[in-house]
């Protein structure tokens, strides 16, 4: 669902639910105040333009840590994850970009949480999502609103459903490889028996963050 300014699915799912997300509308970090707050090419480049679509996946050599304290070792990492958004709206820099998060998804998850035996999904509830980027390098999943996300674990008496909710997951964009970067994101425990952690927190790198519209080219936050 960073460097200089360092994806409900979705998570959890979203996942989650974002992870999702989405989380998981996204671009990246923050270059001169040129142009339009979303570039091609390089920071100052050509706009993005409205319409078009985000994608990417994991940073290469990372995973998705969605963990029950937060900085712990404890709860669920998955291997895989990527992110697709629209652009709504990029004005001139400096500003705010906005983008609706349309997919976020998780896979290869496993879980060491005690009492769950593996993990069965991640998926983020509640897309689209709206999406802030602005030329600070601030990123929001779920702005003004919130990313929910459904965790299905599974354990020695069966499959256990988890929910959880945020009220918006902040991430953190660089222009230096094009990545966004999500750290310990909270997310609450809506609804789920015991065996739910009552809080779990999102953590993942994505990038490079590219324009499927412009031949996969690497999108610049001004």
């Amino acid at each position: 669902m960073g460097v200089r300014r360092t994806v409900l699915a979705a998570g959890c799912s979203t996942a989650i639910t974002a992870l999702l997300a989405a989380g998981p509308a996204f671009a990246t970090g923050a270059g001169p105040a040129a142009g339009n707050v979303l570039t091609l090419g390089g920071a100052g480049g050509s706009a993005v333009a409205v319409g078009d679509t985000l994608t990417s996946s994991l940073s290469p050599g990372s995973t998705v840590a969605i963990r029950t304290t937060s900085g712990g070792s404890t709860g669920i990492t998955c291997t895989t994850s990527s992110f697709t958004a629209t652009v709504t709206a990029n004005p001139t820099a400096p500003g705010t970009a906005t983008e609706s998060l349309t997919a976020h998804t998780f896979g290869g998850c496993t879980s060491n949480i005690v009492g769950t035996t593996g993990v069965q999904s991640i998926t983020v509830d509640n897309l689209p999502a709206n999406t802030t980027v602005s030329s600070s390098g601030a990123l929001v999943v779920g702005a003004g609103g919130s990313v929910r996300t459904t965790v299905k674990l599974n354990t020695i008496l069966g499959v256990t459903t988890c929910t959880y909710n945020s009220t918006g997951i902040n991430g953190t964009t660089s222009n230096t490889d094009n990545s966004i970067t999500f750290a310990n994101q909270l997310f609450s425990k809506a609804s789920g028996p015991i065996t739910c952690p009552s809080t779990s927190y999102f953590s993942a790198k994505y990038g490079p963050v590219k324009d499927t519209a412009q031949s996969g080219s690497p999108v610049f936050v001004n």
